[in-house]
C-alpha cells in the first residue's frame, strides 16, 4: 500500500499522524476567538475574528468545549482559552434577570433576542467538558445550566425538548425541531459520563426512541421539523431550502450524526449486552447507509449534499464541512462496532476528500461550504465560524465509541 493511501486508512500510523497534524492546526487556528468579555467572535477564513458579527452563545460554548479538550490533550494555551469562553458564558452571555443564556450579543453589545434550546444544549456540553478539564467555575455553570434546561426546555411527559422561547421565558414558540434534540442527546450523554447521573442517559434514550420511530416510518430519512404536538412538518421552509439551521427536506448529515449518537448511547446503556444494543446498532446502520446512499458522490462529484427531498433526490448540492466531519466519525465508529470493511472503505474515501478538497492547506481549518463542484461558496457559512465539528473528527475515530469524546480522551490518558 502506497504511503498516500495509508494516510487515509483507519488504524494506520500514517492516518493517526495526519489527524494529529490536522487537530493541532485546528487548535492553533482558533486562538483568536475570545472577545474582551469572553464571548466568541465568529472567525474568518484565516482565523481573524469578524468583530462585526454577533457573538453567539452556541459558538462560545463550542469553543469552551474544544479548548477544554485541548487542555486535556496538553495543547499550549488551551486552559486560558477555555477559561475565556467559560467567562463569557458565566458573564456577558448570561441573562441575570430572566435566567438562561442569550442567543448572543451584537457588536454594540445589544442582546440577540430569544432563548434557544440549541444554544442551551451547547452550554451544558461546554460546562461538562470544563468540569472534566478542571476549569474554575465549570461545576457551578453545569449545575445552573442543567437546572435551567430542566425548567424551560425538557418535557418529561413527552420525553423531548421544546425549541425556542422569547428572551423573558414568557412565550414558547410552537415550532419543535430535532436539531436541538440531537445536540441535547450529545449533551445529556456527556453529563451522564461526567457526573454518573444515569437519568440523563435515560433521557437521551427517550429522545432516540422517538427519532427512530419517525425515521423508520420515513424510509430512514429523518423528519427535522414539527408542530407543537410533534406532528412532522415535511414542507417546512420549502421557500428557504438552504437555511443553516432549519433547511427544507432531509438533511443527510444529521442522519449520519444521529447514527453515531445512537451507537454511543446503545454501547453505554447496554455495555456488554450485544442483544440489547443490536436493534439500535442496526438502526444506526440504516440511518448511515441511507444518508450516504442519498448524499455522497451523488451528483458527479465527491462530497455530501446538504439536503435531499423525501425520495432522496438532492435539493441543495452545497457541501457543508460539518457533514464530512460527521461522516468521518460515524464510518469509523460503525467499523469499530461491526468490523464491516465497507465502513473502513467509506472512511478512507472521506479522508481523501478531506485532504484534497475540504482542508484549507493555506490558511488552516476546513472550508465550511463548497458548491457542487467543490469550489468555495459563502452563501450560508462564510468564513470558519468555529472548530467544533472538525476537531471532534480528528478524535472520535480513535477513541472509545461508547463514551463522550472529552471523557474518552481523558480516560485514555
Amino acid at each position: 500500500m502506497a504511503a498516500t493511501e495509508k494516510k487515509y486508512q483507519l488504524g494506520t500510523t500514517e492516518n493517526q499522524e495526519f489527524l494529529r497534524e490536522v487537530r493541532n492546526g485546528l487548535l492553533n487556528f482558533g486562538h483568536l476567538f475570545p472577545s474582551t468579555g469572553g464571548s466568541s467572535y465568529y472567525l474568518g477564513d484565516d482565523g481573524t475574528p469578524w468583530e462585526d458579527r454577533n457573538r453567539e452563545t452556541w459558538i462560545t460554548s463550542r469553543m469552551a468545549h474544544v479548548y477544554s479538550i485541548g487542555s486535556i490533550l496538553g495543547h499550549e494555551g488551551s486552559e486560558a482559552l477555555a477559561d475565556a469562553a467559560l467567562k463569557g458564558l458565566r458573564g456577558e452571555l448570561h441573562d441575570d434577570r430572566n435566567g438562561g443564556w442569550y442567543a448572543g450579543l451584537t457588536r454594540e453589545n445589544k442582546i440577540v433576542p430569544t432563548k434557544q434550546c440549541y444554544a442551551h444544549a451547547f452550554v451544558i456540553l461546554a460546562a461538562a467538558s470544563g468540569v472534566l478539564a478542571g476549569r474554575d467555575g465549570a461545576e457551578g455553570l453545569l449545575k445552573e445550566a442543567l437546572a435551567l434546561y430542566d425548567l424551560r426546555f425538557w418535557n418529561e411527559e413527552e420525553g423531548l425538548s421544546c425549541d425556542t422561547w422569547n428572551t423573558e421565558f414568557t412565550k414558547l414558540d410552537p415550532y419543535r425541531g430535532l436539531n436541538a434534540n440531537m445536540h441535547t442527546v450529545e449533551a445529556f450523554l456527556a453529563v451522564a459520563d461526567v457526573t454518573e447521573d444515569e437519568n440523563y442517559r435515560i433521557r437521551a434514550g427517550r429522545i432516540i426512541d422517538h427519532v427512530l420511530v419517525w425515521a423508520k416510518d420515513n424510509h430512514w430519512r429523518i423528519p427535522e421539523h414539527f408542530s407543537s404536538d410533534w406532528v412532522p412538518d415535511l414542507e417546512c421552509n420549502k421557500e428557504r431550502p438552504d437555511d443553516p439551521f432549519k433547511p427544507y427536506g432531509a438533511t443527510p448529515g444529521h442522519g449520519i450524526e444521529w447514527a453515531r449518537l445512537i451507537t454511543q448511547w446503545a454501547l453505554s446503556t447496554y455495555k456488554g449486552d450485544k442483544n440489547g444494543a443490536a436493534p439500535y446498532r442496526e438502526a444506526a446502520e440504516n440511518l448511515y447507509n441511507r444518508a450516504v446512499e442519498d448524499a455522497w458522490n451523488t451528483d458527479g462529484a465527491p462530497g455530501i449534499v446538504y439536503t435531499t427531498d423525501w425520495n432522496g433526490k438532492p435539493l441543495v448540492h452545497d457541501r457543508m464541512h460539518w457533514t464530512l466531519a460527521e461522516a468521518i466519525n460515524t464510518s469509523a465508529v460503525l467499523y469499530h462496532v461491526t468490523e464491516n470493511e465497507k465502513y473502513a472503505a467509506d472512511y478512507a474515501e472521506f479522508m481523501k476528500y478531506l485532504d484534497e478538497k475540504v482542508l484549507d492547506h493555506v490558511h488552516g481549518s476546513w472550508f465550511h461550504q463548497l458548491d457542487r463542484e467543490n469550489h468555495l461558496l459563502e452563501t450560508v457559512w462564510p468564513g470558519k465560524s468555529d472548530i467544533y465539528h472538525a476537531l471532534q473528527a480528528t478524535l472520535i475515530p480513535y477513541y472509545a465509541p461508547g463514551l463522550s469524546i472529552a471523557v474518552a480522551v481523558k480516560k485514555s490518558l
